[in-house]
């Protein structure tokens, strides 16, 4: 039998004994692994909202908390927060063809293209909309930056590039680098192109710079979507009536066909001087019907409840939301299990929760929430953003987690992104106590920190991270982990082979969900607030609540 001595913790075969220094034995990774195995089983249906999935994870969850000892966190005695949404799912085939040249050229949703819609109505029906290239579709002007020129797109579907124009610039430029802002992600793109009254909008797909392959855009964009609850009026200001990603192969036929050049316009785009370009006569039809239904998924809310301080707040987040069934695999699969992304967070924010009610009350007051729709555009944190179960502006810190990895232990610990915010150092300071270090995110061009649930949190001035898996593996370094990063973004980020394995080695997520814990303590025991960094974006919205801190 194997011992070995890690990070404080007894191992004995790979699985943690109880005999560490925390309350409740210690973060046990035989749990951590037993919670995942539950959470991505079959039986739980790939964990979509609004589906019996949803019921059986909530269930699971509310009796796990309620073991553990914690409180429920809800209002009047509950444990969930109810997220109010409308679901809209294609109903049938989407019928679609692009007119080049004065020829039909029919598309397959899903493998040319794909189109969605949160219009209000229940059916989609275009014929002949022209198609204007908008660049990276940005309209930016404390950056100096337009790509719209005042183009009137009414009628029309905006064509626009995705991450932004720095992204593959020569030089960093208006928009820092590689490290992609805000400005370069789908969500502003759609949002932006709905502001200005665009008939549609379509992105080109290119897998560098979404950071994922086609595979994750097919399976998203052939799954319900989901939207706030928002009145006709309103939807038709936020939504295009129609939207999607249209495969790079298929932007350039376009583009040949108006007798452009897709890389030279494109090299055009990266510049402030690019101008919209109309695409010749090419023109997209389609008609679809959507099937729009009120549906009210939830979070799960656990709470413990500070001894000295009550009215102040740390918050541990985790997604439990995954892609639920879908098209059957090669394997024939057709359940999305999500078991990296995120029943591995979920797992941790359980463990925390049990391990700290284990304990002594802290003096601040402890939130342990399972968040809802985090796929489906973070609607879940943005609901309870809105909706907030402890007032934001005393709630000192959200310790998001996200797909910690299930191959063991890395000398390192990562944040999602760069936030410019104080929580990255105090990582780093936790890690290097436990004889571990924080590194930077290395995928800056990917947009992290504008893809998980702490944004919606940061947005409104919480000081908020997500933190995430190291790459530095104790066997094998950071080329080990690196290849199982990027073999997992690009055959299983959102599929069905994202499942628990009986290989899993959880000792990475012990050591991992270890270092949540030390710096959620300092939190909940400390009287320090967490700061923005001068200059950050989120600054203001933070110093306009400071006299309600003490």
């Amino acid at each position: 039998m194997r011992i070995l001595l890690l990070s404080s913790c007894l191992f004995v075969g790979g699985i943690a004994n109880a005999a560490n220094d925390l309350p409740g034995g210690g973060i046990d990774p035989e749990a951590l692994s037993r919670h995942v195995r539950i959470l991505a089983s079959d039986e739980f249906e790939g964990r979509a909202p609004a589906t019996n999935g949803e019921q059986r994870t909530v269930d699971y969850l509310i009796e796990e908390f309620r073991k553990a000892g914690l409180q429920p966190g809800g209002k009047d005695g509950s444990w969930v927060q109810e997220v109010p949404l409308v679901r809209a799912t294609v109903d049938g085939k989407v019928a679609a063809h692009l007119t080049l040249g004065g020829k039909m050229l029919p598309l397959v949703n899903g493998e040319d293209i794909t189109l969605q819609s949160l219009s209000p109505f229940g059916v989609v029906d275009q014929q002949d909309v022209p198609l204007v290239f908008i660049g990276y579709g940005i309209s930016a002007p404390e950056r100096h930056w337009d790509d719209y020129k005042g183009v009137d797109l009414a009628g029309k579907i905006a064509v626009v590039l995705i991450n932004d124009a720095d992204f593959e610039a020569d030089a960093p430029g208006a928009f820092d680098g590689k490290a992609v802002t805000y400005y370069g992600r789908w969500t502003y793109k759609f949002e932006e192109a709905a502001r200005r009254g665009a008939e549609g909008v379509l992105i080109v797909h290119e897998t560098a710079g979404a950071a994922y392959p086609w595979a994750t855009v097919k399976a998203s964009g052939t799954s319900a979507l989901f939207d706030i609850e928002r009145s006709q009026e309103e939807a038709l200001a936020a939504h295009t009536p129609v939207r999607g990603w249209v495969q790079r192969a298929l932007a350039e036929r376009i583009f040949s066909a108006a007798g452009l050049d897709f890389e030279a316009e494109k090299r055009k785009a990266m510049t402030t001087e690019f101008r919209p370009v109309e695409l010749g006569d090419a023109r997209l039809s389609t008609s679809f019907w959507v099937n729009r239904e009120r549906v009210v998924t939830r979070n799960v809310v656990a709470k413990l409840e500070g001894a000295t301080h009550p009215e102040e707040s740390v918050i541990f987040s985790a997604h439990w939301d995954a892609f639920g069934i879908g098209e059957p695999d090669a394997s024939g699969q057709n359940v999305r299990h999500g078991a990296i992304d995120n029943a591995t967070g979920i797992a941790s924010v359980l463990e925390l929760g049990r391990v700290f009610a284990a304990g002594p009350r802290p003096q601040r007051s402890l939130y342990f929430l399972a968040l809802t729709a985090e796929e489906k555009g973070l609607l879940g944190a943005s609901y309870y953003a809105a909706h907030p179960l402890a007032p934001l502006e005393t709630t000192a810190a959200v310790l998001n987690i996200e797909m910690f990895s299930p191959d063991g232990e890395t000398a390192d610990i990562a944040t999602w992104g760069k936030g410019r915010v104080s929580l990255e150092g105090d990582v780093d300071r936790v890690a290097k106590a436990r004889g571990r270090r924080w590194s930077p995110d290395p995928n800056l061009e990917a947009g992290f920190f504008y893809r998980a649930d702490h944004f919606a949190f940061a947005r409104k001035g919480v000081p908020a991270i997500t933190v995430g898996a190291g790459l530095d593996k104790l066997d094998g370094g950071v080329a080990a982990g690196r290849a199982l990063r990027d073999a997992y973004f690009a055959k299983c980020y959102h599929q069905a082979c994202d499942a628990w394995s009986p290989q899993w080695d959880a000792r990475g997520l012990a050591a991992d969900t270890l270092l949540v814990y030390d710096l959620g303590l300092e939190l909940a025991n400390g009287r320090q607030w967490p700061q923005w960094d001068k200059g950050a974006e989120f600054e203001a919205a933070r110093e306009a609540s400071d006299a309600l801190r003490r």
